[in-house]
């Protein structure tokens, strides 16, 4: 259990139709802390992610942020997304805004920032992330690693509580890997709580501070990296790594 809890989803369950995809999920994220969830396709760890800022509803349970249940509709829903950013898997950038419209539209919409202000912050940000020079383009011109780096720059921007990365890096060509997992590793040594759903198990190694291991909807193992990594208990996570770690 996290000494200072800054997410816990306590008993929850979500169905799709007959299919039980959450089942009995207890977890508790601390402040500052990164927690990667890994395990094979369909074991629930997506809609775990997306549960978290409310874009998947419950069946039933308890999600809290800072010990406050998280809220159904309107704009306390709203600034939920903004306390609890999201990097999705397909970037999901405005194709018609330029990279800095993008990071700052959030800022004056939800957060009511000032346009100066607010665009004056997005261009700290995207320096931050290694794109600064791409501030007027449009999203198709970029790469899809430049993409990532404004959508993480985009959710920044909103001084999220914490950051949810939905598979962030599996629509990249593999040269553009890196430079995205890199602004998350810096982001996790800056303190950012993150929880993390990745293929990515360098990352999962260098950046975690618990791995969670799903499967079938169940939360099977919640660990260290070093004690998942080394000496899995289940015969699922072990079964799973046997495969995903060789060469």
């Amino acid at each position: 259990m996290a000494a200072d809890p800054l997410i816990e989803l306590r008993d929850v369950n979500k169905y799709y139709g007959e299919l039980h995809v959450l089942q009995d999920i207890d977890l508790t994220v601390g402040k500052g802390e990164v927690v990667v969830v890994i395990g094979p396709s369909g074991s629930g760890k997506s809609t775990l992610c997306r549960a978290i800022n409310r874009l998947e509803t419950i069946r039933s349970g308890t999600i809290l942020l800072d010990g406050s249940p998280l809220p159904d509709e309107g704009r306390e829903l709203a600034r939920l997304r903004a306390d609890v950013g999201m990097v999705f898997q397909s970037f999901n950038l405005f194709a018609h805004k330029t990279v800095l419209q993008n990071v700052t539209l959030g800022q004056v919409k939800v957060r009511r920032t000032d346009k100066a202000k607010a665009q004056e912050k997005a261009l700290a940000l995207l320096d931050r992330v290694g794109v600064a020079g791409q501030a007027d383009k449009y999203p198709a011109q970029l790469s899809g690693g430049q993409q990532q780096r404004v959508a993480i720059a985009r959710a920044l921007a909103m001084e999220p509580k914490a950051l949810l990365f939905d598979e962030p890096t599996s629509a990249l060509d593999p040269e553009m890997i890196n430079e995205v997992l890199e602004v998350m590793r810096q982001l996790a040594r800056d303190g950012m709580t993150m929880v993390v759903v990745t293929h990515e198990m360098g990352f999962a190694r260098s950046a975690a501070n618990r791995v969670v291991f799903m499967a079938d909807g169940r939360i099977v193992e919640d660990r260290s990296p070093d004690e998942f990594f080394t000496d899995p208990r289940s015969d699922r996570a072990k079964d799973f790594l046997s495969k995903i770690l060789k060469h």
